[in-house]
């Protein structure tokens, strides 16, 4: 029997739209991008990676890239940013 609780559960790195839609109004909006490369990594995706690094305690760096959260230190550098009030460029 499936129940709607579990899959947060198994999963709490997973932010439901309804909390995102709380959590995204709070964090700064991203400036223009100064310099080529990659694209930005949603903040969304940023953030269930910030996630599940503190829920699973592995190095940023080693935060695997199959989830689609983005790179570890791209993670790392968005909560800095983030820490520090302002928008990551």
């Amino acid at each position: 029997m499936f129940r709607a609780g579990r899959e947060r559960q198994s999963r709490p790195w997973i932010v439901s739209d309804e909390l995102w839609s709380l959590i995204e109004p709070l964090l700064p909006k991203p400036g223009p991008k100064l310099v080529e490369g990659r694209p930005r990594v949603p903040d969304r995706q940023a953030f269930c990676g910030i996630l599940f690094v503190l829920h699973t305690g592995i190095q940023w760096e080693y935060l695997p890239q199959e989830l689609g959260f983005g790179s570890g230190m791209a993670c790392w550098r968005r909560l800095a940013a983030w820490n520090e009030g302002r928008a990551p460029s």
